[in-house]
């Protein structure tokens, strides 16, 4: 079978390698998946770079996100046959309950093998059946940025209602998902981009109010405008250190900062938390999500009818240069990769 693994340059990061492995071998617990599509996120770049903490050893096949159909099923395994449809969790191991940090050594694309290959065999507890109004591919796009968004929803102590205002910075794959879940719970979303293109697209998904943070660099005072000087009740904190200052000038009274991403690096942020203390504002730190949560995520997807939506995708023989789109940040939504 063919599959990519990251190779180590040392200094340079890492490398997308292809290679032909022979089929491997099936235990007792585990499935056959013949992947169909996978999907990319911001974090596979890190992977690639070596800047990520939660690589493992190398050579790794990359991509936690994957999406097929069960060829083969383990002679123990009772809940799953030929020919279902499935998606991989993030975490190989994180069924349920809170995170403990023993799931970091099963991180796929990182701490242990991905779905960047045309056949994976995964324990059975780590995949969720793929809602029959989607394709594959839509699926593919699901496991790390839509269980992100949901956790940081839907999971935690607050989670979102009717008439809230949601803040989703940026139009990467958390943010649209993020926009979709809020708009179908009948929450106001407010999105912010330096493209007026990608926010005419978000307009187009729903979102309420639009603020390009390249002709507003204040957009948190943007967003006190926009909620009557209130501020919003739900943040998706993508940026990390360059936007965690105006994250929280953003947030409302009693509302809460989902700290998602490190896009802007990973210093520490030149910033008071003090802010958050006089607001008795809830920061939580969202890692993606269990399976549990995944399953959540797609029963309400189902309810609402709700399609990932996808910028661009590459077959598989050319998955590095899905690599280059993300690192272009010219998409919206999610980049897959059919296989």
């Amino acid at each position: 079978m063919k599959r990519y693994t990251l190779k180590s340059l040392g200094d340079e990061g890492k490398e997308v390698c292809p290679e032909e492995i022979d089929e491997p071998g099936l235990d007792d617990s585990s499935v056959r998946v013949k992947i169909e599509a996978c999907s990319l996120n911001y974090r596979d770049l890190l992977m690639k770079s070596g800047k990520s903490a939660s690589g493992g050893e190398a050579p790794v096949v990359p991509l936690s996100d994957g999406a097929g159909v069960v060829t083969e099923v383990g002679s123990g395994v009772e809940n799953w046959v030929e020919g279902d449809r499935v998606a991989l969790t993030f975490f190989r191991d994180w069924e349920t309950g809170r995170f403990d940090m023993k799931y970091h050594k099963a991180a796929r694309g990182g701490s242990c093998d991905g779905v960047l290959a045309e056949t994976v065999v995964a324990p059975a507890h780590s995949l969720v059946r793929v809602p029959e109004y989607l394709s594959t591919l839509e699926a593919a796009t699901l496991p790390c940025a839509a269980v992100t968004a949901w956790h940081a929803l839907f999971e935690r102590r607050s989670p979102v209602r009717e008439g809230d205002t949601v803040l989703c910075l940026g139009t990467g794959g958390v943010s649209i998902f993020a926009l979709q879940l809020a708009k179908a719970a009948g929450a106001r979303v407010i999105v912010t981009s330096s493209s007026d293109r990608k926010l005419a697209l978000a307009s187009d998904l729903g979102a309420d109010e639009l603020i390009n943070y390249r002709e507003n660099p204040e957009w948190d005072k943007a967003v006190f405008d926009l909620t009557g000087g209130r501020g919003a009740d739900h943040v998706l904190e993508v940026g990390g250190p360059g936007t965690i200052k105006r994250s929280m000038n953003s947030v409302a009274a009693g509302g809460s900062i989902a700290l998602i991403g490190v896009l802007t690096g990973f210093s520490a942020p030149d910033a008071s938390l003090f802010p958050l203390v006089t607001r008795n504002v809830d920061l939580s730190g969202i890692y993606v999500g269990s399976r549990e949560m995944f399953e959540r995520l797609t029963g309400f997807m189902v309810k609402h009818q709700i399609r990932p939506v996808i910028d661009q995708v590459f077959g598989f023989d050319d998955a590095v240069a899905g690599y280059k789109a993300l690192e272009e940040a010219g998409h919206l939504g999610k980049i897959a990769i059919e296989v």
